[in-house]
């Protein structure tokens, strides 16, 4: 018979990494809270259409889409925005602003499997909606900052750029959206020489494919002196210098409001998704080369799902990259680990009360675990060590006819005859 294996790109996690994951996801719950963010739930399958409208060709050709048993064409969602934007467009359109939303789940993507590429992943997503403000902007990245220390990672550098930047040529170079969209589908590859081609080839002028050939190979660590070379580069493009402008402004309050953040800023940064308007960034630490976070700008998303016209600011974390990159810095996770208290009937007559004495601790948020392969006391014992028990609770006939039972503490392998009804009272003592 053949072995049942995971379908490709989907993965099982054992309990030691569903503990690493709980603690990430509880880690930007608290990060949701500190920040006013609500949660939201969405469903797993959406619209075709509402996922396809934005996301740009590269996800376009990797949903999971398929018709469901009325005919509908839907997919499973790669990615919390769109429906995010669906929401704030139709049932959440009179919510006065600024909306703070979040939501966490696993998405999908049809991609190749490879270290921290999977076809099942996991995020937390906060979305900003309705201020165009810098500040805006900076608080999604102060958020996200915030998370990534409190999960335990070091030395996080962002990398940060602006859409509208490299928009702004382009329109100004009169290239159409498609075209430009196939541009920054090259650029976020890298595949610059690829983009350029596109680009002399839609009629842009020699001046304009120099511009975005010195923005490609612009990028560095001090944001002063890069935002300042921008401008230089920019200087005959209006549109791309008010976005430079406003990209130094969030770097600006950013900086002011956290001066120890690692941010690398790259003129020629561009994302796979198309809806992006302003700021872009992603997250990396040193011993991945894989982004951890990724975010940014889209002041047009819910107007095209035909809500109000809604400025908004996103930001979406890898929960299992994240994971990966806290195997990789070794970082110690410090969750309270339960270790529970073991419950051994000396014989099968004493099973129900055994049950009952469980029932008993359960009530008083004790967590118990019954014996019940009904093994003789010292294998009993054995595997209570084993699952590195705190406490064992043997009920015998002897004590139970005086309403007690023995308690052992298996770190000082010490055991007492404890009354039944003092047995809660006395187990919060000694584990505390």
């Amino acid at each position: 018979m053949s072995a049942f294996k995971p379908v490709r790109g989907m993965r099982d996690f054992l309990p030691e990494e569903a503990r690493i994951m709980r603690f990430i996801e509880e880690q930007a719950r608290k990060t949701a809270k500190l920040y006013g963010y609500r949660e939201i739930i969405t469903p797993v399958v959406e619209s075709y259409e509402l996922m396809a409208a934005k996301a740009g060709e590269e996800v376009r050709l990797r949903m999971y889409a398929f018709e469901d048993l009325g005919g509908r064409k839907v997919a499973l969602r790669p990615e919390f925005t769109a429906s995010v934007a669906r929401l704030v467009a139709t049932t959440l359109r009179n919510e006065p602003k600024p909306l703070r939303l979040f939501c966490v789940g696993s998405l999908y993507r049809y991609d190749e499997p490879q270290k921290g590429r999977f076809r099942e992943f996991w995020q937390s997503n906060f979305e900003l909606m309705g201020s165009d403000r810098p500040e805006a902007d900076a608080e999604v990245l102060l958020l996200t900052n915030r998370f990534m220390k409190n999960v335990g990672l070091k030395n996080i550098t962002f990398k940060v750029g602006h859409v509208g930047v490299l928009r702004s040529i382009l329109s100004q170079e009169g290239l159409a959206e498609e075209v430009q969209n196939q541009t920054m589908q090259r650029m976020d590859k890298k595949l610059y020489e690829e983009a350029l081609k596109i680009v002399r080839e839609a009629g842009a002028s020699e001046k304009g494919i120099q511009t975005l050939q010195s923005l490609v190979s612009l990028k560095g660590e001090d944001a002063a002196k890069v935002l300042k070379e921008m401008m230089e580069i920019v200087k005959d493009y209006p549109e791309a210098v008010d976005a430079v402008k406003n990209l130094g402004e969030i770097l600006s309050l950013m900086t002011k409001a956290d001066e120890k953040l690692n941010i690398t800023v790259d003129a020629g940064f561009a994302r796979g998704l198309e809806y992006y308007t302003g700021i872009i960034f992603e997250v990396y630490v040193p011993e991945l080369d894989i982004a951890l976070a990724g975010g940014g700008r889209y002041n047009k998303l819910v107007e095209l799902f035909g809500g109000e016209p809604t400025p908004a600011v996103g930001v979406a974390h890898g929960i299992d990259r994240i994971m990966l990159a806290l195997q990789e810095q070794k970082v110690e996770i410090n969750m309270e680990e339960t270790r529970p208290t073991m419950i051994i009937p000396v014989n099968e007559n004493l099973n129900a009360e055994a049950l009952r004495i469980a029932e008993m601790l359960r009530a008083e948020n004790i967590p118990a675990e019954v014996e019940v392969m009904r093994r003789k006391v010292s294998k009993a014992l054995e595997d209570a060590d084993r699952k590195r028990a705190s406490h064992v609770v043997i009920v015998g006939e002897k004590e139970l006819k005086e309403g007690a039972v023995v308690l052992r503490d298996m770190q000082k392998k010490e055991q007492t005859t404890v009354k039944i009804d003092e047995l809660a009272k006395t187990l919060k003592t000694q584990i505390s």
